[in-house]
């Protein structure tokens, strides 16, 4: 029934910006609680950043500053703005959803990680050369 789809994803060069896009279908976009996640090749999946039960938002400590998670429900769309891209950030980018109707913070989403989230997108690519 839940459905996610991310889109914007590309190749940039080292300091160049993008936008990533998450649709979601299939459920009530405002009782979830939701969060970017991304994985490099021979890396463990890692959070991105997180927008809570409260709209409240958070950021891993790699992108604090350059990285903006936005959402409009309207449009049942979650979105991830990333500015000064680096070759670090080059990885499979997830859009994820928590579990329905909890009252989860967007740190307490952060800390659980992998564990506070049930529904995941196909994952977009997103390569940055230096």
């Amino acid at each position: 029934q839940v459905q996610l789809q991310e889109s914007g994803g590309g190749s940039v060069q080292s300091g160049g910006s993008l936008r990533l896009s998450c649709a979601a279908s299939g459920y009530t976009y405002s009782s979830y609680y939701m969060g970017w996640f991304r994985q490099a090749p021979g890396k463990e999946r890692e959070v991105v950043a997180t927008i809570g039960f409260d709209s409240s938002v958070s950021y891993a400590e790699s992108v604090k500053g350059r990285f903006t998670i936005s959402q409009d429900k309207a449009k049942n769309t979650l979105y991830l703005l990333m500015n000064s891209l680096k070759p670090e950030d080059t990885a499979m980018y997830y859009c994820a959803a928590g579990k329905a109707f909890l009252r989860v913070t967007a740190v307490q989403a952060l800390d659980h990680g992998d564990r506070a989230f049930s529904y995941w997108g196909q994952g977009t690519q997103v390569t940055v050369s230096s």
